[in-house]
């Protein structure tokens, strides 16, 4: 092999990292063509069964290193019989060798399939489906065929899909993305649609299809809230799912967004009486006719209430009793119908018979499903919102039923509700200048800078479920089909075999072997078990809300700090995102998966900016997910995104990784340090920014690591390797905390033997994205530099000053800090170190404390209500607190078992500070 100039250039710039011209590490070819072959993985459900019914599934696999050759052709397997399947790769080792594949296979595929042994992913030839997913180009438009169902979709223009056919019978209409915006809270609605810019055929099939289509919304001549809407076809089914995002560009004083949502027209061409209104409740569902034939004073006859009832076409007329048939005309037709979703506890059903006339109560529950359905026995529409009562206030509207064309429509923001009010929460009024500021700060932990609590550039992502159906469903079915979109099934790859192919990083399985690992195991699923009953109890829904968790906990109003500066709404403050997704691949379970999933779903789109100035960074905690003036790469991480984007090859989830390569850039203009009474930070060299190597820097890394995975692309390694090895030059390594980085070079300048200390450098992601970094890319003096600060972060006071002379602080948050510590025990086989891991983690010092027995209690507040707590808990404590215990037990589990877990004192616990 011969080495070329710029490789040779290259070696000598970084030194130790031990790469060759072809960007294989030396010997791991060999290890790819000698490797033992790649073993079956088996997928399981979440929930622990197969459900009745899937709408089609797509889950991620991971194979060790060098054991899948890349173009290497995998099979679905249920019983040992292949079952039609997609694949595609989505992340390949350093070897080139596959790493994270992805996997989608029809609806209704191995329902009833058993949990453990039922469907298992190896290499072989995939089956194909009977009637596969088909993707045709013609003109202007985009034709998807999934069977006897072919949808239209456009290509320009205002109309999303054109429409749907059974065979040759149009069964649904137009499809556009509708709502309105108010230039005041109390003005009147201006209306707008989405407008198609670029149209991208991403799958073709044979399983999956998928189409992604962008653009903006229109208001006249306006154009904002920029849109990408993904449409996924499975083989066999006649659904698409839809993924709509959107980004609020306006401005939160002149623009209030009154609606959203999406409008589908449905073709109405039966009698009145065979018309179906159909929709799902938590009660019974809605089942009614636009002319009712049932409960009139004359009786039809019991086959034509039936059939009405069961969405069939009634028997002919002439069999009709004739005191009915006369009199048809004169039984009122209902061509409108509404739910209306305002909080997460209360739902109404409204119907009318038309545009200035009344409307009449038809029911009342408290969650609807987020189902409805328009249609007849000759073909129809349903329509299912994911979320729908926890992202209040949502609302399905069928109207015009009566008519030759229906419209239905899924809101994600009704326009019955009031209009999204994104102002700030507070003024400028006795917030002027630098030292109000502060104090500020001081007293509420809040930062504040006037113009930096703005919701420009936020966005959303919500999931649908659109079905062109050849007639009205039973209603059995249409239960079936509503409750697969509000909690779809997921299949997970097996825990063990993520686990076996070394993948994100330190964790290992549940391990209950001994009765000081089976009381951290048994705190890490109460703790989950907690955080999931606290959104219920507290009520943490809404639009905007949805999927995040509060910071802190108020002992004397027994109450969350809603209010109370940055003590409120998390926004992924100290990693929860992190720890729930470790607790949910280790384990397999739906409640910490769904926790996660829903808060990747908000953390990465809320608090994340998406376009502006601030785009590329994320808000750090406060009442407003958007309130606080400090924007952050550590907030807008990819490091927290991975997991997901890897266990279900999001598409949106790709696209939020791939928006934050750049986030570097957003540093030039945006100073994302808290206020210092001393004004603005001292200028750096042309050309770099201050950055701290934890958070910020090994935020980017996560984007950077996951897009060199992604893509093969080598410089993305190289730009992580730069700052690798430059961090590992410098006298202090890792300790030296931050320094002036090089945007062009993503090399950092060496600023002599100093030592900065911050308890956040490791605590957003570090620890985890370095377990990875270190595994792929082989920069030893970069690891000997972070071996130090693992060392000596959590070390005695009086070592540390006789190592490196005082100061030997600030340091903070002793218990999360322990898996720095376990992670250098590991690393150096030292016994010692790995006990002192243990009782860092043990001592519960500014932490979450560790017990033996479930800490929970029930008490009454000052009205009596029973109120759940966990005394002393903070999110920052309870996530780094579940990220140490998965960590330490994977580490150095010996040490936990010879640890003291001592019992539960106020005195042990300190307030966390970040």
């Amino acid at each position: 092999m011969t080495i070329s100039r710029r490789d040779a250039v290259k070696a000598a710039l970084f030194g130790g990292i031990a790469t060759t011209a072809s960007g294989i590490a030396p010997g791991v070819g060999a290890a790819l063509a000698k490797g033992p072959p790649a073993t079956p993985v088996p997928l399981r459900w979440i929930d622990g069964t197969a459900p009745p019914l899937h709408l089609g599934q797509t889950v991620g696999v991971a194979w060790p290193r060098g054991r899948l050759r890349k173009g290497t052709a995998l099979s679905v397997s249920a019983g040992g019989t292949a079952v039609p399947s997609q694949a595609w790769t989505t992340a390949t080792w350093p070897d080139g060798s596959i790493k994270w594949t992805a996997h989608a296979i029809p609806p209704g595929t191995a329902t009833g399939a058993l949990t453990t042994g039922g469907l298992t992913v190896a290499p072989g030839r995939a089956a194909l489906p009977t009637g596969a997913v088909r993707v045709e180009e013609r003109g202007d438009a985009i034709l998807i065929r999934q069977g006897p169902v072919t949808w239209e979709v456009a290509r320009s223009g205002d109309v999303l899909i054109r429409g749907a056919r059974h065979g040759d019978r149009p069964v649904l209409g137009p499809v556009t993305l509708v709502g309105a915006v108010r230039p005041s809270i109390e003005g009147a609605p201006v209306d707008f649609t989405g407008r198609i810019e670029r149209v991208t055929i991403e799958q073709r099939g044979p399983v999956r299809a998928c189409i992604k289509v962008e653009g903006m919304h229109r208001a006249g001549p306006r154009g904002w809230l920029p849109f990408t809407v993904r449409l996924y076809a499975y083989a066999g089914g006649n659904h698409l799912r839809i993924v709509h995002s959107f980004v609020y560009d306006g401005d939160p004083a002149k623009d209030f967004l009154s609606a959203i949502g999406i409008r589908a027209g449905v073709p109405m061409r039966g009698a009145m009486h065979d018309r179906h209104l159909r929709m799902a409740a938590d009660g019974p569902m809605f089942v009614e006719a636009v002319r009712p034939l049932t409960g009139l004073r004359r009786d039809p006859g019991p086959a034509f209430r039936a059939a009405q009832i069961e969405g069939r076409a009634v028997p002919p007329l002439d069999q009709m009793a004739k005191t009915v048939r006369d009199r048809l005309e004169r039984i009122p037709t209902w061509g409108d119908v509404s739910l209306e979703q305002p909080t997460a506890h209360g739902y109404t059903i409204v119907k009318r018979t038309g545009e200035g006339h009344a409307w009449i109560d038809s029911a009342q529950g408290a969650r609807a499903p987020g189902l409805a359905y328009v249609g007849g026995p000759d073909g129809g529409v349903a329509i299912a919102q994911r979320f729908f009562w926890e992202r209040h206030p949502s609302a399905l509207h069928i109207r015009d039923a009566a008519t030759d064309t229906a419209t239905l429509t899924a809101w994600l923001w009704s326009p019955q509700a009031p209009a999204m009010d994104l102002r700030p929460y507070r003024g400028v009024m006795g917030m002027e200048g630098f030292p109000a500021q502060n104090e500020g700060l001081d007293i509420t932990y809040e930062d504040y800078e006037p113009g930096w609590d703005s919701a420009t550039g936020i966005a959303r992502t919500s999931e649908l479920t659109l079905w062109a159906l050849p007639a009205t469903p039973p209603t059995a079915t249409l239960a079936a089909m509503a409750t697969a979109n509000a909690t779809p099934p997921q299949l997970m790859a097996d825990p063990a075999s993520l686990h076996a192919a070394q993948v994100l990083g330190d964790w290992g399985l549940p391990d209950r072997s001994t009765a000081n690992r089976a009381a951290v195991e048994d705190q890490m699923n109460r703790l989950i078990d907690f955080y999931a009953g606290e959104v219920e109890r507290r009520n943490w829904y809404g639009f905007w809300n949805h999927g995040d968790v509060m910071h802190s906990y108020d002992a004397d109003r027994h109450q969350w700090k809603y209010d109370i500066g940055g003590f409120a709404w998390a926004n992924s403050e100290l990693s929860p995102d992190l720890w729930l997704w470790y607790a949910a691949l280790r384990t397999g379970k739906a409640q910490a998966f769904r926790l996660a999933e829903a808060m990747t779903r908000h953390t990465g789109e809320v608090d994340s900016y998406h376009l502006g100035r601030f785009m590329g960074l994320g808000t750090r905690h406060g009442i407003q997910h958007f309130a606080d003036s400090s924007k952050q790469p550590r907030v807008a991480n990819a490091i927290y995104r991975r997991h997901f984007y890897y266990l279900t090859a999001d598409e949106r989830t790709g696209d939020l990784l791939r928006e934050f390569l750049v986030s570097d850039q957003a540093l030039t203009t945006v100073e994302i340090g808290r206020k210092v009474p001393s004004g603005p930070p001292a200028p750096t060299p042309p050309g770099t920014v201050e950055m701290g190597f934890g958070p910020s820097w090994t935020a980017l890394c996560g984007a950077w690591l996951t897009e060199w995975e992604r893509t093969g692309d080598p410089k993305w390694r190289d730009r992580i390797a730069a700052g690798m090895d430059s961090i590992g030059r410098m006298a202090r390594g890792w300790l030296t905390g931050s320094a002036p980085f090089e945007l062009k070079s993503g090399r950092y300048l060496d600023p002599g033997a100093k030592i900065r200390l911050s308890h956040l450098s490791a605590v957003f992601g570090a620890v985890e994205i370095n377990a990875e970094m270190i595994q792929l890319i082989d920069v030893p003096r970069y690891k000997a530099a972070w071996l130090d600060y693992c060392r000596w972060y959590n070390a005695p006071r009086a070592d540390f000053v006789a190592k490196f002379g005082p100061p030997a602080g600030p340091r903070n948050l002793r218990e999360g800090h322990s898996r720095l510590t376990a992670w250098a025990a590991h690393a150096e086989h030292d016994t010692a170190l790995a006990d002192r891991a243990a009782t860092e983690f043990f001592s519960g010092e500014a932490g979450l404390g560790t017990w033996s027995t479930d800490p929970r209690r029930t008490i009454k507040d000052v009205s009596g209500a029973s109120v759940v707590e966990w005394p002393g808990v903070s999110t920052n404590a309870a996530s780094q607190w579940g990220l140490a215990a998965i960590q330490l037990l994977a580490l150095v589990p010996e040490a936990i078992d010879r640890g003291t877990i001592p019992p539960w004192s106020e005195k042990n616990k300190s307030q966390q500070v970040s």
